[in-house]
């Protein structure tokens, strides 16, 4: 067991996909073995979310800096993990609940707590002499999630005239995941040259994805089809998941759409009509984050034929997603470690929403790095759907490339749709 004891745990201060300062910390053990962990960070946040913990000194980094989170680890979190075992995540995520002691994390930073919850988790996989997958696994089930590819971005990710965020494409149609990874890279490759053809090939957005300004939404859904068709693709193989963003356009009590003031009950009838033109499978974030009326009433009418998935109105959080069921505000959560602050906490969440049947989209942030923890944590919590940007850039490819690894171990491909 000594082996198995925190001999060190360290912080610093990294980079992350969008030049802004993250932390990243390491967890060294008695006998040798260690694992690190990077935090990443959103543009398009909940303002439900964990607190991160930013510095605000305006010199330093846009005040972006994180060296108060790494103090907090160097500190405060290090002497409390020293001499403990490493193989009880549960135990040591308490501990650092307590030590933080707020219900948003605002004391040590949700950057600083998910950075030593992961890197001990990593400490522990390593320890065991088992892959990450694997050890969150334990005997458990696991699968290789179905990729939901960010091909077009919008919204806060993107400096274009386009309100939904991300329009992605989903390989879901498929019996193994090479397969069904390059299909979706087929579809990426296709729609650059749709958009080239056209004269509207621009820029990237922060998670990869095309750029063009569009005279519609509408047309994003429409250059995402052509994009499948032109890669000869049928909609039965690959799919089409939205995930709106709404909380970003909505003002008061409407909706800033396309220059218009729309109510929740307007922009539900556009979601259907969408839903009645295209190949939609997953919308996710289609009304506002604290707007669970509409929530509701959509997915009452709707949600047998799309899965509605909540990000900003759940946040990762149990007792939010609780509401959610008990309203039928949704039949599916996004699960992003960082709105939530600890692993356990994160697997809770979860384990409550597959009681309530609710399906499981792991998913990155728009300020990603070369960390592929998720991409382990989907097939070890057999997830079943990973959402983690355009099969471009590093900070993105990295995670599909590691889903390529584990399926040489891990055959079976999720079929969520």
């Amino acid at each position: 067991m000594a082996s198995s004891e925190i001999s060190e745990l360290r912080a610093r201060q990294v980079l992350d996909s969008r030049g802004n300062p993250t932390i990243e910390v390491e967890c060294s053990l008695v006998g040798g073995a260690g694992g690190r962990a990077i935090v990443p960070s959103g543009a398009s946040t909940g303002q439900h979310e964990s607190l991160e913990l930013r510095d605000g000194d305006e010199s330093l980094f846009s005040g972006k800096g994180v060296l108060g989170a790494v103090a907090n680890v160097n500190t405060q979190i290090r002497d409390t993990l020293i001499g403990m075992s490493v193989t009880d995540q549960r135990q040591i995520d308490q501990i650092i609940l307590e030590l933080d002691g707020t219900p948003n994390k605002s004391s040590l930073g949700a950057n600083a707590m998910l950075g030593a919850s992961l890197a001990c988790m990593h400490a522990a996989a390593a320890h065991s002499k088992q892959p990450l997958w694997r050890h969150i696994a334990g005997d458990d089930q696991t699968s290789i999630p179905v990729p939901q590819m960010n091909i077009l971005n919008g919204g806060a990710h993107a400096s274009s005239n386009v309100d939904v965020q991300e329009f992605m494409v989903v390989p879901h149609g498929f019996d193994d995941y090479p397969t069904a990874l390059r299909a979706g890279v087929e579809c990426y490759h296709a729609l650059k040259a749709e958009l080239k053809r056209d004269g509207l090939l621009g820029g990237l957005g922060d998670e990869g994805g095309f750029a063009p300004n569009l005279p519609s939404n509408e047309d994003g859904l429409r250059y995402v089809v052509r994009a499948i068709e032109a890669a000869g693709y049928s909609s039965d193989q690959v799919g089409i998941a939205l995930d709106v963003a709404a909380t970003e356009f909505q003002r008061g009590g409407h909706y800033r759409f396309e220059g218009n003031d729309l109510s929740a009950e307007q922009l539900g009838e556009i979601y259907s009509g969408w839903l009645d033109e295209y190949p939609i499978i997953s919308l996710e974030d289609a009304f506002g984050e604290d707007d669970w009326a509409a929530w509701a009433q959509f997915t009452k009418r709707e949600g047998e034929r799309v899965q509605v998935v909540g990000d900003d109105i759940y946040v990762t959080q149990r007792a939010r997603l609780q509401r959610g069921i008990d309203e039928g505000t949704s039949n599916s959560i996004l699960i992003k470690l960082n709105q939530i602050g600890t692993v356990s906490e994160t697997l809770d969440t979860m384990a409550t929403a597959r009681a309530a049947g609710f399906s499981t989209v792991i998913s990155h942030r728009s300020g990603e790095t070369e960390d592929v923890t998720i991409a382990d944590f989907a097939v070890g919590t057999n997830a079943g759907q990973i959402k983690t940007g355009a099969p471009a850039r590093s900070d993105r490819v990295a995670k599909y490339n590691q889903l390529l690894r584990i399926s040489e171990e891990c055959d079976g491909y999720a079929s969520p749709f």
